[in-house]
Formats: C-alpha cells, structure tokens, sequence
C-alpha cells in the first residue's frame, strides 16, 4: 500500500505521541512496579520508539521536498518499531523471553531503513 507523504507524516506524529505516553507511563506507572533492568529495557523501547518515530516523520518530509517514494523506508521503519520497541515493552513487563527474541529483528530492521535511506539518497 503506497502512502503518499501527508499520511507518513500523520503516521510519525501519531508514533510520536504513542512514544511520549508510554514514555510518560514507564516514567511514572511502571517505576514502582519494574526492576532496575525491566525499566531500562523499556525505556531503551522508548527511546528507539522516538528515534524512528523521528525518522518517519523524516521520510515524510523529505519525500516532500524531493519527490521520491519512501514507502520502502518506512515500512521497515515501522516493522523496526513493532519488533524492536513493542517487543522491548512486552518483554519488560512480562519477563517473557520469547518476546525479547524478537527484539534484535526490529533492530536489524531499523538500520536496513537508515542504510536504504543513506543509499537512496546516495545515488542520486
């Protein structure tokens, strides 16, 4: 499904504010009930979660500016949110290892979107 630039844009904000409440919600709802280690992993989802949130609402942008599909980035943007930072979240409260298992695959997939984007931009 090709999304034209407005919509990724709307897609990064929205992750955007998904991040800050669950940002907000680890900061404040979680802390008494997670270890030490649970919480960093969730924060780190948190953190990886805005950083690509970022990048999506660059791809947006930057399709504006220059014209060119980035669908391909952002889908794997997006794939790399779900496996890397939801399984992060559903690992640090859950403790069940088969979601951390997940987790390398989202981060895998967040630098193929950034070395794709490089590339893109590279050859031009």
């Amino acid at each position: 499904m090709e999304l034209n630039s407005n919509k990724k844009i709307f897609i990064g904000a929205l992750l955007m504010a998904i991040a800050v409440s669950l940002g907000a919600i680890g900061a404040h709802a979680l802390e008494k009930s997670l270890s030490i280690k649970q919480l960093a992993t969730f924060k780190t989802g948190v953190n990886y979660h805005f950083l690509h949130a970022i990048g999506i609402l660059l791809l947006g942008l930057l399709e504006k500016s220059f014209s060119r599909s980035l669908s391909r980035e952002f889908y794997i943007f997006l794939f790399g949110i779900i496996l890397f930072s939801v399984n992060c979240y559903i690992y640090a409260i859950t403790g069940v290892k088969d979601f951390a298992m997940l987790i390398p695959i989202g981060g895998v997939a967040y630098i193929i979107g950034w070395v794709s984007l490089s590339l893109k931009f590279y050859r031009k």
